[in-house]
């Protein structure tokens, strides 16, 4: 993998001595695109809302059951809702391009040793994004939701009738924090192979990176509970540790490459 990132290096150089101009350019390209494709992206989602909504509605009928339905409580609500959730599924399904113009905006401003990083980072970070986003829906969202509703069932001694608004903005707000937090191991893996950060400087850190990983939490996680902090923690954590593992892996391949040459 990184040997062909090597050739693609060869075969489209690009120039580092760019000015501040230069780089304000390059960042309104970048961005000019990545809203095109985001464009593009929506109005197909607004297109299958229907099917979307239905897909985002499985959590919540597995902490209700199959007979419960969400509330409107407002004329607008269904609508707005309906417009939120399929920007939210146009990014997921844009994040592959996104992120790709995300990448050739940094590539601008490194060395040619360190651009090659970036032909592997780009891929990964969208794969990650749309991984950290479906694991929310799938795996955290239905023992999250349960765990809500058995608590102010038995806790709190009340019904939870959740409003379609409401759900639609949980559901969407964490699936853009996980998508973004799945975001660590690539971030990690890149300060290590670039040389910005040492991987026994981030080992040493474990315990300041605990600390602001469940402050993080606390601030992202839209409901108050330890349940939904933690869902979000230990992922954050063990993504950490994964992404240290991926920049000693590399450089041990590195290494290897430097005995046999």
């Amino acid at each position: 993998m990184f040997e062909m990132a090597d050739t693609i290096n060869k075969i489209d150089p690009i120039d580092t001595s760019m000015t501040l101009g230069d780089h304000l350019e390059e960042l309104r390209l970048r961005v000019i695109l990545a809203l095109l494709g985001l464009g593009i992206t929506v109005a197909l989602c607004l297109f299958f809302g229907t099917f979307i909504i239905k897909f985002i509605e499985k959590p919540y009928i597995e902490a209700m059951g199959t007979e419960a339905r969400l509330q409107s409580l407002a004329p607008a609500d269904g609508f707005t809702s309906y417009m939120e959730i399929s920007a939210m599924a146009g990014v997921v399904l844009a994040s592959p391009w996104i992120f790709y113009q995300l990448w050739m905006f940094v590539s601008a401003g490194l060395y040619p040793n360190e651009k090659r990083y970036v032909y592997i980072a780009a891929p990964f970070s969208a794969g990650l994004f749309m991984i950290g986003a479906l694991f929310f829906v799938f795996l955290i969202a239905p023992v999250t939701l349960k765990f809500l509703v058995i608590f102010n069932k038995q806790v709190l001694g009340v019904d939870s009738n959740f409003t379609f608004q409401n759900y639609v903005s949980f559901i969407t707000i964490m699936m853009l924090i996980f998508g973004i937090a799945f975001q660590t191991p690539i971030a990690i893996f890149f300060l290590i192979r670039t040389g910005l950060v040492s991987i026994q400087a981030m080992s040493r850190s474990r315990r300041f990176v605990i600390f602001g990983i469940v402050i993080l939490s606390a601030i992202a996680t839209p409901s108050s509970d330890m349940f939904s902090l933690l869902s979000l923690a230990i992922p954050l954590y063990l993504l950490f540790e994964f992404g240290i593992l991926l920049g000693w892996f590399s450089q041990k391949r590195a290494k290897a490459r430097e005995l046999k040459s």
